[in-house]
């Protein structure tokens, strides 16, 4: 702490008090104005520590308190009240015995940049930083609307996160926002420092592997979930926005598709489904095929399968698991590792050891190539969270598939259909549109129509908000 004084305020004795032992604190006394000034300097604006309280306080005026009880100078009556907001970024100005908050919050950010997780093909390159406020121009900048409404909230008992509401007043549910204003304001935590992690605390189903929110980068994205009625939450600290509710085909859909001719766009979005599928049962298929459905498979097929594993020592269920492991083991050691040698060793890790294992004769060729179109199909999944949460439900059907066979294979399937239809989130299914089924909606979100038609659907569905 800076600028040791000798004061009558009582409040300014408490609120050093309070934050005694911080050495980040600066504190300015000036005895011929009988007035002291306590900030953070490196959560406030300078410039308006010079140009505003300096130039009042080093002026020649005779009345200083006329000055300080002008709208933008908050009183402060308490010494709780002064410490937090000097922890919020206000500079807090003691005159005898009153004090003023002046609120100059400018912390040093990272500058608007392109998304580096969420790859942009087409459309706007910017992405969402850690300051609240930059993001909240960034959707304000593309929604010029006075029905765009806000709501405040500090999260964390230790770290009063800023978190704000946006949602359209014409479009959204109602009854949506007060269900998540009641879940923000039940929260009982003493920290939060990310948007993944918050949504983890609005979970409907805790133990639920699937995502229950969406989450993303991209300003052009968390706009569109606005104007579908979505409610979108900002997190200071936190580059990533979520929306809520969120359904199961969602996960699905990416920004760039709007920016992409109809027919593009839907074979895009119809690909991905066929991956989804490819990525849940082609590994576990060959597991069931090989272990017990051999007349399944075509006779000159056969023989070549009988070659490739006739050197193999493990059943096709461990070798399957081994090398689902290993390639996740690939995948994970190449995100970890720096950018520009990470894919490297990913790519020649797999072709190496897939190689390798064929000659010392581990595994079968035949398995390499289901395991490899597998992980290729999980990349064609836009979310990263759902990707992971396929991959891991993946490794359940193989696991029944090969204790089961089809019969096993198909039963994986069920439950995890089963499991997404038991979810919900305000009250909407996980599996909308699908069921309930909302064929209108398909247009939009199954496929992707031309933009004529979804022009007449964003129509229909802002005049009709709770359909």
């Amino acid at each position: 702490m800076n600028g040791e004084l000798t004061t009558d305020n009582d409040l300014l004795k408490q609120t050093l008090l309070s934050l005694q032992d911080c050495s980040d604190l600066t504190c300015q006394h000036f005895p011929l104005q009988q007035i002291s000034i306590v900030y953070f300097a490196h959560l406030i604006s300078l410039q308006a520590l010079n140009e505003i309280i300096l130039k009042h306080i080093e002026a020649p005026v005779t009345d200083i308190t006329a000055i300080f009880s002008q709208s933008f100078f908050k009183p402060g009556r308490q010494a709780h009240e002064l410490v937090n907001g000097i922890l919020a970024g206000s500079i807090a100005i003691f005159l005898r015995n009153d004090a003023y908050l002046y609120e100059a919050y400018a912390p040093e950010s990272r500058t608007i940049e392109s998304s580096e997780t969420e790859s942009v093909i087409n459309g706007p390159m910017d992405a969402f930083t850690e300051s609240v406020n930059t993001n909240l121009s960034l959707i304000r900048r593309r929604i010029k609307d006075p029905q765009l409404k806000t709501v405040s909230f500090a999260i964390g008992k230790k770290t009063k996160t800023a978190l704000v509401l946006l949602y359209l007043e014409d479009v959204a549910d109602p009854q949506h926002l007060e269900k998540l204003k009641v879940m923000i304001e039940r929260l009982q935590i003493p920290a939060i420092s990310d948007t993944n992690t918050l949504t983890q605390y609005f979970s409907m189903r805790s133990y639920m592997i699937f995502p229950q929110y969406l989450t993303s980068v991209r300003p052009d994205h968390m706009t569109e979930k606005l104007l579908h009625g979505k409610i979108v939450g900002l997190l200071d600290g936190s580059p990533f926005a979520f929306s809520a509710p969120t359904s199961f085909i969602e996960f699905f859909l990416s920004p760039d598709d709007g920016y992409q001719p109809w027919a593009v766009a839907t074979a895009v979005r119809l690909l991905r489904f066929i991956a989804l599928f490819i990525t849940l049962t082609f590994t576990a298929f060959y597991v069931s095929l090989v272990t017990y459905h051999y007349e399944m498979i075509p006779p000159s097929l056969l023989l070549n399968l009988m070659e490739s594993r006739n050197k193999v020592p493990f059943s096709p269920l461990v070798e399957a698991i081994f090398m689902e492991m290993t390639i996740e083991l690939l995948r994970e050691a190449g995100a970890r590792l720096p950018t520009k040698i990470g894919p490297t060793i990913g790519t020649v890790g797999g072709i190496v050891i897939g190689q390798a294992a064929v000659q010392a004769g581990v595994t079968s060729n035949i398995l390499i190539i289901s395991v490899a179109i597998s992980a290729i199909a999980s990349f064609a999944i836009p979310s990263y969270i759902m990707s992971a949460s396929i991959r891991l439900m993946r490794f359940g059907i193989i696991i029944m598939a090969g204790f089961l066979g089809n019969f096993g294979l198909i039963c994986g399937i069920c439950f995890i259909m089963i499991q997404l239809a038991d979810i919900n989130t305000f009250g909407v299914s996980y599996l909308f549109p699908l069921a309930p089924a909302k064929p209108s909606r398909w247009l939009d979100m199954i496929i992707r129509a031309p933009v004529q038609v979804l022009s007449k659907i964003k129509k229909t569905a802002s005049e009709n908000p709770n359909e």
